[in-house]
């Protein structure tokens, strides 16, 4: 049994990344071949250089993301069948027990896997970003933020790995329902912290003090009946030149964000247009949505789990001698993904629906030209393509292609 599940995974493995650099190629061919000329649906309001920087951003970003898949498949075969976290058991099994056996296992594998990564996001960062005019960072922020992010999730990930794994050992053959009531309310409660405690660790935000913009904004909230605990402007020039716009927080703590890169960019009837969307998720309770959703394919995935954590053909068909909850959670977590990559064009699909719900609630409750605006600005801004290759797109894409998101809007 075990050697049949081996292969099957390398099959699932080796199917999935055959069908990623298929799809990457597809992205790469198709903008290069429309990066000459700019769609018509946007000749005379996009610049031909503009265009072709969008084209050159998006081939650039994409070949990363082929290297990335190498580095992402040679880590995975590396932890499993390459007998990595059998390494890593044998090495913390001697010296710890307990939950802390299983505390420093899975922050092993963690650490590891940023190690490996973290070429790749510094020339992300600090090569493609920095070519294309979209870095602010400097070498000491990015160090700063990693030192941040790692704090974060050690004060965080421990208490949260010292309970799932207690709940797992304690709790009997349901203990997955547990875990799940458990990683739910964690969820929520983020939600609430996120705005006040956690997003100000990384930058500032000030009380948006444009008086003629703040009626604006305001008017809007009131028709559409929103409250939120305020209106803020972020920092986000300090580490990037790309713009947006969001609202977070849950309950008493939602607020509204702006990017100070998107209100120097916008008009005011732009900015209130842009918000209109983003107040169209919030009234259609598309965060609701996919908050349930989350929780939802969460239980699925712990109850797959509940049925496999005492299966010795998992662990020893990715290539673990040795069954405990530790390993069976970082195993689950490192191989669920190969498995269940197929679900990508359904959130996708789902996504960019609730993208389009969005766009016509801000027709009705602003005005649909000035979100049309607003988009091309932002599309030239950001460097994003508005020549999508449509299987890319229909795989991967959370928003739907410009040229249809923008038709569908001049017909509303």
């Amino acid at each position: 049994m075990s050697d049949t599940f081996s292969l099957v995974f390398v099959a699932a493995l080796m199917s999935m990344s055959a069908l990623r650099l298929w799809l990457a190629g597809r992205q790469i061919s198709h903008v290069i071949a429309r990066r000459a000329k700019v769609p018509a649906a946007f000749a005379g309001r996009i610049e031909l250089a503009a265009h072709q920087k969008a084209a050159d951003y998006t081939v650039a970003r994409t070949r990363l993301g082929r290297l990335g898949l190498a580095v992402e498949v040679t880590i995975l075969l590396a932890f499993t069948l390459g007998g990595g976290l059998q390494a890593l058991h044998d090495f913390w099994s001697v010296r710890v027990d307990g939950l802390l056996y299983g505390v420093v296992l899975i922050f092993s594998v963690l650490a590891i896997s940023a190690v490996v990564d973290l070429p790749l996001a510094l020339y992300r960062q600090f090569v493609v970003e920095e070519r294309f005019g979209f870095n602010r960072m400097s070498v000491q922020l990015f160090v700063v933020d990693l030192l941040k992010q790692t704090a974060l999730a050690v004060a965080i990930g421990t208490p949260v790995l010292l309970a799932m794994l207690w709940l797992m050992a304690s709790m009997g053959e349901l203990w997955w329902l547990y875990v799940w009531l458990f990683w739910c309310a964690f969820n929520l409660l983020l939600l609430f912290l996120y705005p006040t405690w956690i997003a100000p660790l990384f930058n500032k935000f000030i009380a948006l003090d444009d008086a003629q913009l703040r009626a604006r904004v305001e008017a809007l909230l009131t028709r559409c009946g929103f409250t939120s605990s305020g209106l803020f402007v972020m920092d986000g020039s300090r580490r990037s030149g790309h713009g947006n716009a969001y609202f977070t927080g849950f309950g008493r703590t939602k607020r509204i964000v702006f990017f100070d890169t998107l209100l120097g960019r916008l008009q005011a009837v732009e900015v209130e247009a842009v918000l209109a969307h983003e107040l169209g998720h919030f009234k259609h309770r598309h965060v609701l949505k996919r908050v349930a959703l989350l929780f939802a394919m969460s239980l699925a995935f712990l109850a797959v789990l509940g049925q496999l954590i005492d299966a010795k053909w998992f662990y020893n068909g990715l290539g673990v001698d040795t069954s405990n909850t530790a390993l069976g959670l970082l195993l689950f977590f490192l191989a669920g993904p190969v498995f269940t990559f197929l679900l990508t064009p359904l959130l996708s699909l789902l996504s960019r629906r609730d993208e389009f719900e969005a766009d016509r609630y801000a027709a009705a409750n602003s005005s649909a030209s000035d979100l049309v605006a607003a988009l091309v600005k932002l599309y030239e801004d950001n460097a994003a393509t508005l020549t999508p290759d449509p299987l890319h797109s229909l795989f991967y894409d959370s928003h739907p292609p410009a040229a249809l998101r923008i038709a569908r809007l001049q017909e509303a």
